[in-house]
């Protein structure tokens, strides 16, 4: 989750620059308690996910300790990060707010994209559901174990791996490192404030770089490999808008991850990614010693291929330093999401019929073309001004209780939760996050039947472009973490589910689920989690 300003030939990217809050917070036996919570201020709803990401051409690996700055820079001279762990290791990121330039939020929060966070909501990074923002000038480290969890993460603006010395794919490939990591993200020209309701990417970079229409010839991302060698791939969408396809001239892909989850091998042609989802496949050095095209196609911003843009290299050693001359080829073996199922046969919880869950419900999204804000169930995400997870420690427990009003779901503890999203809504598809959790999509978009027997298992879906579409997932609630909203829709013992889309979450589109109040409101955090609040009510206007 990120703030973001750039001042380079590509501008800015995505975060939105208004936020203001106060609330009144005493310490009482030990404890943060709410005094008083005034009005509603006007804020940004981005203000949940307030982090700042940088785009580079090279990766700075830090982990499983390290610290992490969050600096302004400029998308040609500016290290973006990788953080590398190994499946068991203690995450300790000491995260640094740096920020300088007040075109944007200079206050910040990093969600850990994927990591569950058992018993550890309060380390999710949602700001205004787990925590208040880290202020300017000031730093928190996050600390959690990644337990047995590992794959292919990230925070939204930075590839975060967990690797598995006992990979169960480690027989399909010769390579993965840093190397073999692809970034794809949308970048503006401009700061967010200036784009509109409904911005349009003027650029895609691939691992931070890329081209324009009508722009210069500039380097281009090289992705090298040698001549008969297998290569894991680790592909992240970290764009705030677009979800792309992803092609590679001459070559076929073997998908064995899905946000972090083992899957059965699958060969396509062409991954479509939705923003937030996470793919490892396999790559085979096959083809003669050349350069190919590696393509990639948003849905929306210029589309084609001339003069490299929506483009990278994937160069055989050996080849000449010069851009390909390879054709683009009619895709014959697409991605289907019902084709992935889990490499470890897992029950799906519930009974083997629609609704056939403890809780179900349904998240009819809409756009309301007055306010332009979108809404779910009729009400619009605004965020609140004292944490979600702050209230609940001082005493809230129901959804009548807990802030933002209508938006806020509560769930007992050891269910089996069903949550359908009808599609075609306005600015659709919409892939949805939930924080805490994996679900299993029991209905993909774009499909008429259920799966109760091996369906996918992951943590971002697509809702679908069509009013027939009706995704289904369903998951249990075991964790006690929260969740937020379209872009990114998360459940943290208070978890958010939201759009992973940046401008529909800014215009509403979130939910927060609590789950487990009882156990949550018992909970301990750090003494630097609990001063967090108060250093963040502190600032001045011009400072958030």
């Amino acid at each position: 989750m990120v703030s973001k300003d750039f001042p380079s030939e590509f501008g800015q990217s995505c975060e939105p620059t208004e936020l203001k809050r106060d609330i009144s917070l005493a310490r009482q036996t030990g404890r943060l308690q709410i005094v008083s919570i005034p009005p509603r201020p006007k804020m940004s709803r981005s203000a949940l996910f307030a982090t700042t990401f940088l785009i580079s051409t090279a990766l700075a690996a830090i982990g499983p300790t390290g610290t992490l700055t969050l600096t302004n820079g400029d998308s040609f001279s500016t290290p973006t990060h990788l953080l590398t762990l190994s499946r068991g290791d203690e995450f300790n990121i000491n995260v640094v707010d740096s920020l300088t330039n007040e075109t944007m939020l200079l206050s910040s929060t990093i969600h850990w994209h994927g990591f569950f966070q058992p018993n550890n909501s309060y380390q999710d990074g949602v700001a205004f559901v787990t925590q208040c923002p880290i202020a300017v000038n000031d730093s928190f480290l996050y600390t959690f174990p990644t337990n047995d969890q590992a794959g292919t993460f990230c925070d939204l603006r930075g590839p975060l791996v967990v690797y598995d010395p006992e990979d169960p794919h480690a027989d399909f490939y010769d390579v993965d490192d840093e190397t073999t990591i692809i970034t794809l993200t949308d970048w503006y020209h401009g700061p967010a404030s200036t784009l509109g309701v409904v911005p349009t990417l003027i650029s895609t970079l691939i691992n931070g770089l890329g081209r324009f229409a009508g722009g210069p010839t500039s380097q281009l991302t090289v992705i090298s490999v040698t001549q008969g060698q297998r290569y894991r791939m680790r592909m992240i969408n970290t764009a705030c808008d677009p979800n792309f396809t992803f092609t590679i001239d001459g070559h076929t892909m073997t998908i064995i991850e899905v946000d972090s989850v083992n899957v059965e091998p699958l060969t396509v042609d062409s991954i479509q990614i939705f923003a937030g989802q996470r793919y490892s496949f396999v790559l085979t050095a096959d083809q003669a010693v050349d350069n190919y095209w590696i393509r990639t196609v948003a849905n929306g911003g210029t589309t084609g291929f001339d003069n490299g843009i929506n483009s990278a290299i994937l160069r055989y050693v050996g080849a000449d330093e010069v851009d390909p001359t390879t054709d683009v080829s009619t895709s014959t073996a697409a991605l289907v999401e019902t084709d992935l199922h889990p490499l470890v046969a897992t029950a799906v919880p519930g009974t083997a019929v629609a609704g056939g869950a403890d809780v179900v419900m349904n998240l009819a999204i809409s756009l309301d073309f007055t306010t332009f804000l979108f809404e779910i169930n009729g009400d619009t995400f605004t965020p609140p001004t004292v944490p979600v997870l702050l209230q609940i420690l001082s005493g809230a427990k129901t959804a009548t209780e807990l802030l933002p009003t209508g938006s806020v779901f509560t769930l007992p503890a050891n269910s089996v939760v069903e949550l359908s999203i009808p599609g075609g809504s306005a600015g659709a598809p919409h892939p949805f996050h939930l924080h805490g959790h994996n679900f299993f999509v029991i209905k993909s978009a774009g499909n008429d039947t259920y799966n109760f027997d091996n369906p996918v298992i992951r943590d971002v879906v697509n809702t679908g472009t069509s009013t027939t579409d009706n995704t289904t997932i369903r998951f249990v609630t075991d964790n006690g973490v929260f969740s937020t909203g379209s872009r990114r829709v998360e459940f943290l013992g208070s978890n958010t589910f939201s759009s992973h889309i940046d401008f529909h979450l800014e215009l509403g589109l979130a939910i927060v689920f609590a789950e487990d109040t009882d156990t949550i409101s018992t909970s301990t955090q750090s003494t630097a989690w609990d001063d967090l609040c108060p250093a963040y009510d502190a600032l001045s206007s011009d400072e958030l």
